[in-house]
Order: structure tokens, then sequence, then C-alpha cells
């Protein structure tokens, strides 16, 4: 949320009273509508049943390991089993059985401490909980984002929230077995076994990639409802030699006491088995037709020279070669056995970004980066039906220095067999360019263009005097044909 254009009818373009902390809490969450075909465009069906808002107040409901958990437990929530809404929420996963995974990133920044004095456990301070808030005053209007009051509360955040869009009247579940952390993204894979396999990234500094598998097995047509429900959470470790493994996160491997405190837990955990720190991995892909995973890591100013948020080192080396780490990279994995529940894997690097008109050290990129795609700090990555893999930035756009040539942040499409990459489209001025799906048909690309202007200086998509707003935009080939 753009708060100087939200609030600008303040002054100070922050909110300053109650009424403006619940427009705020309205303006977050997530938006369900049907869209249709109209007049040779694509526009909301207003009347259609489906159309919903959930927000920061919607009741949601806990499920997994940390239901009904004392670390979950508030005064208005004794039993620990419902919370109110979800918000921030960054990237998203899709379910074979229909639902919508909507993943919790940022949540830390919404609680705030009405006790300067207030003591800030380092369970809290891991997922950058303190006495201050973003700016959003959020607990100024309700009390449970203070922490000094509701110390479980930011503990009922930073989960993936299962929705189906196609039930009005049901109610999101939050769920915990898929660990508690900033997500990015969810990217669900049916396993040759029938496990379902969700992956997951945890955006911040030196943090880790997860991997949930489901307890059950999918059952084409049957009922899959529960399958998040249930399942065993685990770490990436990237050895220097090209292996890696998954770290199971237990209550014996971590030394914590329960799985809900694992769960709850999950970056305290991951550090308790060594994981590997990463350099802030986001989206994740699983290619449609071999057993085949990337990672987006975007970027890491303090690779190889602070520690995470829990003191993990974070050495160069691995999937994250460069120190100080401006532009990103691509890590890409392949299970082994062609498993996606086996417990080993190999890895390399797709992409290294960079900016060979520059640099011509390693921050010049890997040899698939030329001055005509280049690009910085890989965040979105979605594969098409036909394994071609779409290429999201949300970097630095300056256009100067480090970045010169690279302009506005970018939509790349790459061929995953030959690591060949091609610049698509160039977003508006200040926006970052993230999310991606496809008509039925495939004839028609929809992209998601966020926060145009967020430093003053783009007015799209209505150009003039008007406020810019986060967009998407539907894309289709001049012959009509596919894309994608």
């Amino acid at each position: 949320m753009n708060r100087p254009i939200i609030y600008g009818n303040r002054a100070t373009g922050l909110p300053e009273n109650a009424d403006d902390v619940r427009k705020g809490k309205a303006g977050h969450g997530v938006s369900i509508l049907e869209i249709g075909m109209t007049d040779g465009g694509w526009r909301p069906v207003v009347d259609s049943p489906f159309n919903r808002r959930i927000t920061a107040d919607t009741p949601v409901e806990i499920t997994g390991p940390a239901r009904g958990h004392d670390l979950l437990k508030t005064v208005a929530d004794p039993e620990g089993t419902g919370a109110l809404g979800t918000w921030n929420n960054c990237g998203n996963g899709r379910t074979p059985w229909g639902t919508y995974l909507a993943c919790e990133e940022n949540f830390n920044g919404y609680f705030s401490s009405s006790d300067p004095d207030y003591a800030v456990p380092d369970a809290m301070k891991r997922y950058g909980v303190g006495l201050k808030d973003w700016g959003y005053a959020w607990a100024t209007a309700d009390e449970r984002f203070d922490i000094s009051k509701h110390p479980n509360e930011p503990n009922r955040a930073g989960f993936v929230v299962e929705i189906d869009p196609l039930d009005p009247k049901s109610v999101p579940k939050k769920r915990t077995a898929l660990g508690r952390f900033k997500h990015e993204n969810a990217e669900v894979v049916v396993a040759g076994n029938g496990h379902v396999v969700v992956y997951m990234g945890d955006d911040e500094r030196g943090e880790f990639i997860y991997r949930f598998v489901s307890e059950g097995r999918y059952v084409e047509g049957g009922d899959n409802s529960g399958l998040l429900g249930t399942g065993s959470l685990s770490v990436a470790r990237f050895n220097d030699d090209g292996s890696g493994e998954w770290l199971a996160l237990t209550p014996e491997t971590t030394g914590m006491a329960s799985a809900a405190e694992v769960v709850v837990h999950a970056r305290i955990a991951a550090s308790a088995v060594g994981a590997t720190t990463m350099d802030r991995p986001e989206w994740v892909a699983a290619h449609p037709m071999r057993a085949e995973v990337y990672c987006c890591l975007t970027n890491n100013k303090n690779r190889g020279k602070k520690p995470n948020a829990g003191g993990d080192p974070t050495p160069v080396g691995g999937p994250n070669p460069r120190a100080g780490n401006k532009y990103g990279q691509i890590v890409r994995w392949r299970p082994a056995g062609g498993d996606h529940t086996a417990a080993g894997f190999e890895w390399d690097l797709f992409v290294v970004a960079g900016n060979p008109a520059v640099h011509d050290d390693a921050n010049a990129g890997s040899a698939n980066v030329n001055p005509d795609n280049m690009f910085n700090s890989p965040d979105g990555l979605v594969f098409d039906s036909k394994g071609g893999l779409w290429i999201q930035t949300d970097g630095k756009y300056t256009n100067e220095g480090d970045f010169a040539g690279q302009g506005n942040n970018q939509m790349l499409y790459a061929d995953a067999d030959t690591g060949e990459m091609n610049r698509f489209l160039v977003g508006p001025k200040e926006c970052e360019v993230t999310g991606l799906c496809w008509s039925q048909d495939r004839k028609t690309m929809f992209v998601g263009l966020q926060h145009p202007g967020e430093k003053g200086g783009s007015h799209f998509p209505g150009g003039g005097d008007t406020a810019p707003r986060s967009t998407v935009i539907a894309v289709t080939r001049d012959d009509g044909g596919e894309i994608g």
C-alpha cells in the first residue's frame, strides 16, 4: 500500500485518526473478482456472486500443528483457533483442487508497542517485530497490534492462507503446517507418489528456502481440502559441490518442545539445523514437464558482510557467489531421482544477473546476460504451460551507475533448456513487475504492475494529474494466437 497515495488527503501522507486506520486495513488483503470478455476487452463482472474482499479484519481459521497452541492464544481468541485477517500478501500459489494460496510477507511492519520500555522478546526480533511499526499506526485504533498488550498476536501472522475463490461463504484457512516466515509465494507440485509438495522462499536477507510435503496424497476429483493441514516441513542446505539436502524441521532435529513451536518459529528452527542462508529467496517456480525447480534470489547487500537477523553467518559461496550482492541470481535444483519428496537434490545457477555494460568482473553477470537483456533483482518467476520461464524484476530503476542501461523493472522470457533470455516488456516508472497468469485459452496473459509512481514520478495508468494505481494489464498477440 502506497501510504502517500491512499492518505493523499493528509498533509503528512500518513494515517492520522481511527478512520484512516480502518481505511488502510480495508485496503489490505485479497480481492476475489470474476472477469469476463466484453466488447473486446476484459472487465470485472460487477454482479458476480464470487466477488468479495478478504481484509485485515476478515475471520480466518487456524489449522495445522499450531492450532490451539499457547503461542497462538489471545484474549480475543483464548482457544487459539481463529484469527482476524490477512495482510501484506506477496506472491501466491494455486492448488490442483482449485484453491488460492495467499502468502503473508512483511506482516511485522504493522505491529508496535504503546509501552516504550517493553522488552521485545528475541523470537519477535527474529521476525522484525519491534516497538515501532512502518507508519501504518494500526495499533492506535486496533489494540491487537500492540505487542505490549497482546504479545501473541504477531505469532498469528506470517502464514500461507488457503482461500476457496468459488465458495464465497468459505472461511480462509491459515495453514500453519507450512511454517511461519515472510512468505513470497507457494509453488505447489504433485509428486509422482501423490504427495503434495509446496516450495517456499522467505524474503529477507540471509533467510531460507523451505519445502512442505503433505502427509496425505492427492486424489484427482477427491476431497483434498485437508492436504495442507498436516505434513512435514524441511529447509534447504546447498553444498558448495552442487549437491543439496532437505533438513527435517522437527522437535528432535531442532531441540524445540513441539511441532507447534517449530512451525511458529520456523526461522529459528531452520537456523538450528544449519540451513543455507540465502540472498532473499523470492518466487519459486517448478518446471511443468520435468522435476526441476527454480528460485529467485533477488539481492543481498549484506552477503559476506553481516549475519542474518538470527546471527547466522552469510558467507560468500555456493548459490550466493557475490559479496554485497546488488544484482541477484536464480538458483535451480533437480530432486534426486526426479522425486520431489526425495531428501537430496543437485543444484546450479540458471542465471547470475549483472551489468556487462559497466562491469567486467563477477558483477557483469553470467554468460547468458548481455546489454540487451540485462536486469537486476529477479523477483517474480512463473513457468508457462510449454515450459517457458518468465522472469519479473523488482529492483533499482535509477538507470545510473551500476544500473545504467537497465531501465525500469521488466519481464523477460527465458528458455530453460538453453538459458537464452529476452526482454519481453518494461513496466512504467517506479513500479515492480509482479504476478503472471493466463486465460483458460492461453490467448491472454495477465501481468501485475505494482506501486507505479511510488516516488512521485508516474501517473500510470490514468496519466495527467491522476494518482498512480497498481494495475493488472492484459497482453494479447496481434494474430490472436496463444501466448505462453
